[in-house]
This record gives structure tokens, sequence and C-alpha cells, in this order.
């Protein structure tokens, strides 16, 4: 195993264990800085939204072309897009049957305890949250992967992005997994759990499409990664941003985001 495929696999490890932090946040927070969540989910929209679609979705489009000609190279680049999106669309059709891993979570929500005949249904919904947030977390493990093996620096910003997003999904987890149990290391244990996901996503990327990897194949897997990005930015990200948001900052967020992802890939060139 080289060293990019360690980087790369690292980068992964270290967005998915960032539902721990949500943990910690948690149970260790008096209150949620709702300013701080609400820059930071714009920041990484922003951020994810700006890679995709000026600097992923050309290096597709540029792979497929060299490779099957200006028109049909195109064509492939939107349906891998495209197709990255309701790949997306389709597992959160499916994820609200077992939990919903995009539903706002604070540390007030800790002070708000459960009448009796609520906990077993707090610790279904806690395990059900994980587990959804866990098959979310699957093809953003792929992205981040195949983003730090084409361009490390690229593989990085979206290592940050993801990490930061996934802080709320590790506080939706923990909270019903508390109330239910009363134990913070269960809490803490299946929050960190959902976040391996995102490595895992990454070991099957490297195993089972690396072997592979050719300029088609590369492109199609990279426009889909970029159409996962926008849509994970469009759905999730802001969304949530706006439900902790107080004046614009969400936008506010999103716009830094952008601009200091602009700024990096010319700094970083």
């Amino acid at each position: 195993m080289d060293s990019t495929v360690l980087f790369a696999l690292g980068l992964t490890v270290f967005a998915g264990l960032a539902t721990g932090i949500g943990s910690f946040i948690a149970f260790f927070a008096s209150r949620t800085n709702t300013k701080f969540l609400s820059v930071s989910l714009g920041f990484s929209a922003g951020v994810m939204i700006y890679v995709s679609m000026i600097e992923i979705f050309f290096k597709s489009k540029d792979a497929l072309t060299a490779a099957h000609g200006e028109t049909n190279g195109y064509w492939l680049t939107l349906l891998g897009f495209f197709g990255g999106m309701i790949f997306m669309a389709v597992l959160d059709r499916i994820l609200p049957q077992l939990g919903n891993p995009h539903e706002v979570k604070t540390v007030e929500d800790m002070d708000d305890g459960p009448t009796n005949d609520e906990y077993a249904r707090l610790r279904k919904m806690g395990i059900f949250t994980a587990l959804a947030i866990a098959i979310h977390n699957f093809p953003e493990g792929i992205a981040t992967f195949m983003s730090a093996m084409q361009d490390p620096a690229l593989g990085i910003a979206i290592a940050i992005a993801v990490a930061i997003h996934n802080i709320p999904e590790g506080i939706a987890v923990s909270v019903p997994i508390y109330y239910a149990t009363g134990s913070k290391k269960k809490a803490f244990k299946y929050s960190f759990l959902s976040g391996l996901a995102e490595p895992f996503g990454a070991i099957v990327a490297w195993l089972f499409l690396m072997p592979f990897l050719s300029d088609t194949l590369f492109g199609i897997v990279f426009a889909g990664v970029a159409g996962i990005m926008v849509f994970i930015s469009l759905d999730e990200l802001l969304p949530a941003a706006k439900r902790y948001d107080e004046a614009h900052l969400s936008i506010y967020g999103l716009i830094a985001g952008m601009l200091v992802m602009a700024l990096s890939l010319v700094l970083l060139a």
C-alpha cells in the first residue's frame, strides 16, 4: 500500500470519526453554539459546491472527452453527475424508513428527558439513525478517497467539509441513545461506529474501483462524486444551516467556503 493510498484512507477516517466530536459536544457542552454551527455548515456546503462544480466536474469532463470525444464525453459527464444525485435521492427516500439522518439535534435536547414509555422508542430511533447515517456516509467515503487519490489538496478540502457536517450527525445519534440507555459510553460507541462507514467506503473504492481505473471509469465516478456532494450540500447542509441560522450566517459561511476553496486551489496549484 503506497503513501498516497494511506493518505487518502487517513482522510476518510478523519472525516468519518468527526461524528465522535458530535457526541463529545452533546455530553460536555452546556449549550449548542448555533451561530458557529450555522456558519460551519454553510462553509462546508460552500466548499463542496464550489469544488464539485468548478474542479471535479471539469476534471471528469476532461477525462471523458479525452477517451470518448467532445460530445460523447460531455454526455457521459452529465450522466455521471446526475446519476450521483439520483443515487443520493434514492438513498434519502429509503433512509427515512430507518431513521432520519438529517434531523437537527442540539445539546439542549439533552434537557428534555423522556417518559418511561419512550425509552424503547428512543433506543430504536438512535440505532436506526446510526444505521441511516452509516449508509449515508458510505458514498461520502468513496468521494473523499477518490478525490484524495486524484489531488491530495482537493481531498483535504473535501475531508474537512465532510467532517464539519458529520458533527451534528454525531449529536443526532448520541442524544436518543443516551436517553434510552443512560450510558454515554454506548451513545458514543454508536456515534463512533456510524462514522466508520466513511473509511469502509474508501476501502471498497480502493479494492473494487482502483484496480480497474481507466479514463472512462475515473471520469464517470468523479462526475458521480460531484453530483453526490452537490446533492448533500443542497439537501442536507444548507437546510440544516438555515435551521441553526441567525440572520444570514449560513449564507455568509457558504460564500466564505467558496472563497477559501477558490483561493486554496489557486495557491496550491
